[in-house]
């Protein structure tokens, strides 16, 4: 389904508003898992009740990766999810936490979601140090329990 919006931001909170036709005619209920696209590229993310509207939030990776900003209007396509939700985990992550299998067991715990947020910044890092201090965190986080 197709519409056209405008980025909402606030702070460092940024979102997309579905319109109420939009998440009826998609018919799985008002959560779907849904793959929206944006100027030609596409990511995996859910519909969600955020102050009593329908939202997609739209996080500094997706920012940059579709290439807008808030206060922007743009041509929004959504389709339903219906793929397994899985989470790629690079291999010095997975290196990391098989030597922390504390960690790596809470981290089999999470959602699709959470696992994203742990596995997105590694890709962002700019030199092997930053990635490096990166996993050392996550590695930490996840032994510590932390969603």
């Amino acid at each position: 389904m197709k519409f056209t919006t405008t980025i909402q931001g606030s702070g460092n909170k940024t979102g997309i508003e579905v319109p109420e036709h939009v998440v009826e005619g998609l018919g799985a209920g008002r959560r779907p898992p849904v793959v929206v696209t944006i100027n030609g590229k596409s990511y995996r993310s859910s519909i969600a009740a955020m102050g009593g509207r329908n939202m997609i939030s739209l996080s500094a990776h997706n920012r940059e990766f579709t290439g807008v900003s808030a206060g922007e209007t743009v041509d929004v396509e959504l389709e339903l999810d219906t793929q397994p939700r899985i989470v790629e985990v690079p291999g010095d992550l997975a290196a990391a936490m098989a030597a922390e299998p504390a960690a790596q067991e809470f981290y089999a715990t999470l959602s699709y979601s959470a696992q994203r947020r742990y596995v997105e910044p590694l890709d962002d890092a700019k030199t092997p140090e930053t990635r490096a201090r990166r996993i050392a965190k996550v590695v930490a986080d996840l032994k510590a329990g932390k969603k």
